[in-house]
């Protein structure tokens, strides 16, 4: 449809605002032929199994839908199963290879040692897949670009080599969130640094779910969790002050981004867990703050503790996220505290 011909509606001809989603004469959708366009999309990717790209179109055409209508929570509800699915494709692991499979037949033969190798291979091309999204990153030019004023500034500061490691660690943190609303058909932008500031990543829709939201709002401490582990893996095996000391600013970097406030990546899992949950999680901060003496453990006790003393809270939360809160707290508040004793 045309910028002249959306401007009328296509079934009373009355004049429409810009903005409008129905006719206000008919109440006819705007966008139905475009709707239809999106939902015959949607539909071929779901038939071919592609849930994750099937639900690019849907989302889409949720935003074309007036909100609250019958059709926008039908469809609303839709994108909801399908986030499911792809979480549970996602995060289970093969038993094995199906029987009669050229893979089976290979591998029969090994026994336990055939199923071990099956195992492997799939490990493999699922860590090929995230360092292929990661190198995807790079290839667009204000992300490198963005990044190179970055790693500048911080050079002036604190040398080539610690400026390189930190916007490097900054990179893997921002790509955690870009593989989460991937995964969950969201488009938005690759990362943009800020030079002084931080990075971002600009979404273009918004998550249908508290759940959702968790999911990408944590993502990026997980793989930020990755990268700390990795430096200082580095650390232990070369002795370099170097390598401690930049573990240390990224496991203290994503866990201020665990602070239950605002948009930061905590206050967006924070939104998925119950008021129990929300509990759990702060005395989790308490008592690694009580092992590691790191100050801002404490303050992150305290907020959760506000948060979860006041405020809305699903009466049903997350199970999936308030694992992930605690394997994020246990992970990076070791982190912190060994590499300043080592480095």
């Amino acid at each position: 449809m045309s910028e002249e011909a959306s401007r009328f509606c296509g079934g009373c001809g009355t004049e429409l605002a810009p903005g409008l989603l129905n006719c206000p004469a008919c109440h006819r959708l705007v966008h139905a032929e475009r709707l239809k366009r999106l939902a015959a999309e949607a539909e071929l990717l779901e038939s071919q199994g592609d849930v994750a790209g099937a639900l690019v179109p849907w989302r889409q055409a949720l935003e074309l839908l007036p909100p609250g209508t019958r059709q926008s929570q039908t469809l609303g509800t839709r994108v909801a199963e399908l986030s499911k699915r792809i979480e549970g494709g996602a995060t289970a692991i093969p038993a094995g290879p199906a029987p009669g499979s050229r893979w089976a037949r290979w591998l029969a033969p090994l026994g336990a040692a055939g199923l071990l190798l099956w195992k492997v291979k799939f490990v493999l091309v699922f860590a090929l897949t995230k360092l292929k999204l990661l190198l995807l990153g790079l290839t667009k030019a204000s992300t490198v670009f963005s990044m190179f004023l970055s790693f500048g500034v911080y050079w002036t500061a604190w040398g080539w080599r610690f400026a390189l490691g930190f916007v490097a660690a900054m990179y893997v943190h921002e790509m955690g969130h870009v593989a989460a609303l991937s995964a969950l058909g969201i488009r938005a932008s690759a990362p943009m640094f800020v030079p002084g500031l931080g990075a971002f990543v600009r979404m273009d829709q918004y998550p249908q779910s508290p759940r959702e939201d968790a999911r990408v709002g944590l993502a990026g401490p997980l793989w930020g969790l990755g990268a700390s582990l990795a430096l200082h893996g580095v650390y232990l095996w070369s002795g370099g002050a170097i390598w401690a000391a930049l573990a240390h600013v990224s496991a203290w970097l994503n866990l201020f981004n665990l602070l239950p406030v605002w948009q930061l990546d905590g206050g967006r899992g924070f939104r998925a867990l119950s008021r129990h949950q929300r509990f759990v999680v702060a005395g989790a901060m308490a008592i690694a703050w009580a092992l590691t003496h790191e100050s801002l453990l404490m303050i992150l006790a305290l907020v959760g503790g506000v948060r979860a003393w006041s405020g809305e809270a699903p009466s049903d939360g997350d199970q999936r996220t308030l694992f992930e809160w605690l394997l994020l707290i246990a992970g990076l508040a070791p982190l912190c505290a060994v590499a300043v004793a080592r480095g």
